[in-house]
């Protein structure tokens, strides 16, 4: 099970949302649009508080489009894997959804952080934007998925040729 399921996907939509007000107000020449867009501006209180709920929004719903615990439950009983102290099939989609919802949130937590960190890094030293969503934000996320999925390539290549292993304290930990 993931932490992340979603990865960067939920802040994309979450930004493409939020900016959508701004984008109607600006071929729109209304007062009320002009309002609107301007309560979602960035470095807004609004913005800050409707985005990271956006972002958590998008992180349960793309789980919930993405892992389907009923069909994990079914082939883990199907070749012969359990989950200690849980009965195969209903019980163990049920405790699977359970375990997912709660982890779910921790990651979805952690992308919101990991999403305004640019902004409060400009706010807070007057770092220009541009630097400080290069350090930060979803090209932070993007360079460490990256890193890990390379990593475990060349880990499972190693091994395949009968190698001690990339890392030497032994099985690398990341991405699955």
């Amino acid at each position: 099970l993931k932490v992340d399921t979603s990865g960067v996907i939920a802040i994309i939509f979450a930004q493409s949302i939020i900016l959508f007000p701004a984008t109607l107000a600006s071929f729109i020449p209304n007062q009320g649009f002009q309002a609107l867009a301007s309560i979602f501006t960035r470095g807004g209180f609004w913005y800050y508080m409707v985005y990271g709920l956006l972002i958590v929004f998008f992180c349960y719903f793309y789980t919930a489009i993405v892992f389907n615990p009923i069909d994990v439950a079914e082939n883990m009983k199907k070749h012969g894997g359990f989950v200690p102290g849980v009965r195969p099939g209903t019980q163990t989609a049920d405790y699977l959804d359970f375990v997912m919802t709660r982890i779910t949130l921790a990651g979805a937590l952690f992308i919101m952080c990991i999403a305004v960190m640019p902004d409060a890094i400009m706010a807070s030293f007057r770092v220009p934007y541009l630097v400080a969503s290069f350090f930060g934000g979803t090209g932070v996320l993007i360079t460490v998925g990256v890193m890990l999925d390379t990593m475990k390539q060349i880990e499972s290549h190693l091994l395949m040729r009968h190698y001690d292993g990339f890392m030497k304290s032994g099985q690398m930990k990341g991405r699955r």
